[in-house]
């Protein structure tokens, strides 16, 4: 499993090599890997069916004792092959379809790390593992839907997809971690025996609610769906992958893993069911309202998304197996299907299917398998997917109480769209007469009806014989949701049963909606904007954000230093100030001061009156050679306190600081006071507080008892682990050597931004002088407390200061 994880990440970053020399072969080549490991996975198909559950473990970080962990299951397995075969068919589908398309090499790498992560994800046996892989598969959809990067609506749908799911990321990451802490680990194994401990402990409703956002958000369901339909900007091999098999089955997947962990509890039942059915429903509608087969699909999904989440949320041994049956059907038949569109849409120049009709006379095969498809999507005929429907229908039937009486009518109005759905985006472009298109419709090439023939006969086959997957496939998916191991018999023909009598009804309305299927449009527009409000609160909601950033910008980034010293000092003075006096328990320590010796006030005394000159000067140099002052004193109080290698190291900083102001500072004109009284008293009450500050913390921290431990630590290790006998330097550059890094990193990222400001030059002198005298004028205008701090009163011919 390791292997193949990580070379589907390998042959992500190759693909654009091969790509260069492969050429229109390239998808060909390409699907070899994923064809090959669903090879792999399913000769593991037996060991699983007999129970064994198969975990590899990869040492990540030893020290920490971190580890990849990858966890076989019935669940997982069922995943892998969708993900592994599905994707194969996709990658031989995109060749043909962007054939000439620019970036092509590009796309396959983010299809390719697409695939990875969600196949890293299913396999994931770590939570926090599980997680990487599920952040993973959010950037690389990003990439993927963003592709068409010219297009603004390409670019936002990607952006709405990122922050959906990515915010949805966010709480999920708390809910994992919540819970590891809960049951001690974040091993899935482990996690999944523990359930009672979890279900017991009094973080269990915080995990659930975050756990379940995490789900909800990836998975489209209700009040997030809209992201979902939006992503159809990305190209039909991207949306067949999607919608079949990959990122939006990822919440769903999450929900059934951890089913055993989680379920069986009232927050569980009445949340995860009423936003699954809610979901159903509202997808169904918004489908039955458009007309590009895309977004009917999208929709579609939407609805079906739905469904699945409705059946995980009732928790019982038939919903488990009507989820795991239809989650399995949904995939083949709607991986076909959106193959099939695009095929419509790349051949006759359009997805409209008010302009399309008759194409099965031209596209005889493509007609095929999206009839077989369709007859899967409406559940109803000798496929895969009627099962499943069934399934459904006897879950909700054995509901208790008050569910049953409103889940029963909303599965019977799910299935009707369903059916109306079928009938508009798989029976109406392919019969009737054969009408104009933008382009001369013709039969697709086979690598674009090769995927859309197998799948739709999968979905054929295994309703035929169910058999063939009930006990190898179904009945350990179904132990993984529940837990435990469960009979599971399949079969087409069930008798004459309220389950069948509810199919009848769905179909036979769903007719009715297709036949009628303009006047509904017409006069019931309200509820597709009942259904799409979220997706105004979702613009309504970015748009007040950007305003928020905007103003805070205004007011936080003024361009003007003495308004950013002013809030970062407030803000430390209030924090520390705050917390200084809630939480100090350990009183002012004055005694100090009576040790304090002649010398010592001396200096002080220096240090308090270079500090006023450098307030009092009117001259950057002579502010700056107060300021010298100030550091020399503090290096002298290092060598009175027995520093003298703090001491060199302060003399030789303020040297340089002071000769680098200098031979800048030469070159500004001179300074030019017109600050009024009330400002500078502003400043002076400032400063007096975090002076005050400061001196208050100093003299609470000389109060608190030295601890020695960390002293100890650094005394003992710093010769014998880094062979130095200087403690401070041995602490800054081994124990601590990123932070210092991270500085050196810092102060040379500001040197080269400073060597380009000196280098800049305008290219006129006239116009540099324009500039000077503009910027004098605006900052009159718009200075804070309307003064203006500088005035640039000279500046040297031809150059900006």
């Amino acid at each position: 499993m390791t292997t193949g994880i990580l070379s589907i990440f390998a042959l992500a970053f190759l693909a654009p090599v091969i790509c260069r020399f492969a050429r229109g072969h390239t998808g060909w080549l390409l699907a070899l890997l994923p064809a090959t490991l669903t090879i792999y996975f399913a000769t593991r198909i037996g060991l699983v069916a007999h129970g064994e559950r198969i975990t590899e473990r990869l040492a990540w970080v030893p020290s920490l004792g971190v580890e990849l962990t990858f966890y076989l299951d019935g669940l997982s397995l069922l995943f892998a092959l969708l993900i592994c075969g599905i994707g194969a068919l996709v990658l031989i589908y995109a060749g043909a379809y962007l054939k000439g398309r620019e970036q092509l090499g590009r796309f396959y790498l983010y299809l390719l790390l697409f695939m990875g992560a969600m196949l890293g994800l299913v396999l994931a046996g770590n939570l926090l593992l599980l997680f990487v892989f599920w952040e993973l598969t959010s950037i690389s959809s990003f990439l993927l839907i963003g592709f068409e990067h010219k297009k603004a609506e390409a670019r936002r749908a990607a952006l709405q997809a990122l922050l959906i799911t990515g915010g949805g990321g966010l709480a999920l990451l708390a809910g994992l971690v919540l819970l590891g802490q809960i049951s001690g680990g974040y091993d899935v194994p482990e996690l999944l025996a523990g359930g009672d401990a979890v279900r017991a402990s009094t973080l269990y409703l915080p995990a659930l609610l975050l756990v379940l956002a995490g789900a909800f958000t990836k998975s489209a369901q209700f009040p997030f769906h809209f992201w979902l339909p939006g992503a159809m900007q990305a190209p039909t091999p991207v949306s067949a992958y999607l919608h079949s098999a990959t990122m939006v089955k990822a919440g769903v997947y999450l929900l059934a893993r951890l089913a055993s962990v989680l379920g069986g509890t009232d927050e569980w039942f009445y949340i995860v069911t009423s936003v699954g059915a809610a979901t159903m429903v509202a997808g169904g509608v918004l489908a039955f309202f458009q007309t590009d087969l895309k977004l009917i699909l999208a929709y579609s999904t939407v609805s079906a998304l739905g469904t699945l989440v409705m059946l995980e949320g009732l928790s019982t041994d038939h919903a488990a197996r009507a989820m795991v049956v239809f989650l399995f059907a949904h995939a083949l038949y709607k991986g076909a299907l959106f193959m099939v569109a695009g095929a419509i849409d790349h051949e006759t120049g359009t997805r409209d299917v008010t302009r399309l009709g008759g194409l099965r006379r031209v596209m005889p095969v493509t007609a095929v398998a999206a009839v077989i498809a369709g007859v899967s999507l409406a559940g109803f005929g000798p496929v895969f997917s009627f099962i499943g429907k069934e399934l459904l229908n006897e879950a909700v039937l054995l509901a208790e109480g008050t569910a049953r009486g409103v889940l029963v009518p909303f599965t019977i109005l799910g299935s009707a769209l369903f059916v109306a759905v079928a009938c508009a985006a798989a029976l109406r472009p392919f019969f009737g007469e054969l009408k104009e298109t933008p382009k001369g419709a013709h039969e697709a090439p086979a690598a674009m009806w090769l995927g859309p023939v197998i799948l739709a006969a999968l979905g054929l086959v295994v309703g035929l014989a169910p058999a063939l997957v009930a006990g190898s496939l179904v009945a350990p998916a179904v132990a993984s949701v529940l837990g435990r191991s469960e009979p599971v018999e399949l079969a087409l023909w069930h008798g004459f049963n309220a389950a069948l009598l509810m199919s009848v009804i769905a179909a036979v309305a769903g007719a009715l909606l297709f036949r009628f299927r303009e006047r509904l449009r017409g006069g019931t527009a309200w509820s597709r904007n009942l259904f799409a409000f979220p997706a105004r609160g979702y613009e309504l909601s970015l748009t007040w954000l950007h305003r928020a950033a905007a103003m805070a910008t205004r007011v936080l980034q003024s361009g003007y230093l003495r308004s950013y010293l002013t809030i970062i000092v407030l803000t430390t003075v209030g924090l520390v100030g705050y917390t200084l006096l809630t939480r100090a328990y350990t009183p002012l320590n004055f005694a100090a001061a009576r040790e304090v010796r002649f010398y010592e006030v001396g200096v002080a005394a220096l240090i308090l009156l270079a500090a006023l000159v450098a307030v009092r000067s009117r001259t950057r140099l002579g502010a700056v050679a107060s300021l010298g002052v100030v550091g020399y004193c503090v290096a002298l109080i290092f060598i009175l306190f027995g520093a003298p290698d703090l001491a060199l190291t302060q003399f030789l900083i303020e040297t340089l600081t002071v000769i680098l102001l200098v031979l800048v500072l030469h070159r500004l004109p001179p300074l030019a006071l017109i600050a009024r009284a009330p400002a500078r008293a502003r400043d002076l009450v400032v400063a007096l507080l975090f002076g005050g500050t400061m001196t208050a913390l100093v003299l609470v921290a000389w109060g608190v008892p030295f601890q020695q431990q960390a002293s100890n630590f650094y005394a003992e290790r710093s010769y014998t682990e880094a062979h130095g006998r200087n403690i401070v330097n041995v602490i800054l550059v081994d124990f601590r050597g990123l932070d210092t890094l991270g500085e050196i990193t810092v102060l040379s990222v500001a040197a080269i931004g400073v060597y380009a400001l000196l280098k800049l030059r305008p290219p006129e002198a006239k116009r540099g002088a324009a500039v000077v005298n503009d910027l004098s004028a605006r900052r009159r205008e718009s200075s804070p407390d309307g003064e203006l701090a500088e005035v640039v009163a000279r500046a040297p011919e031809g150059e900006v200061s």
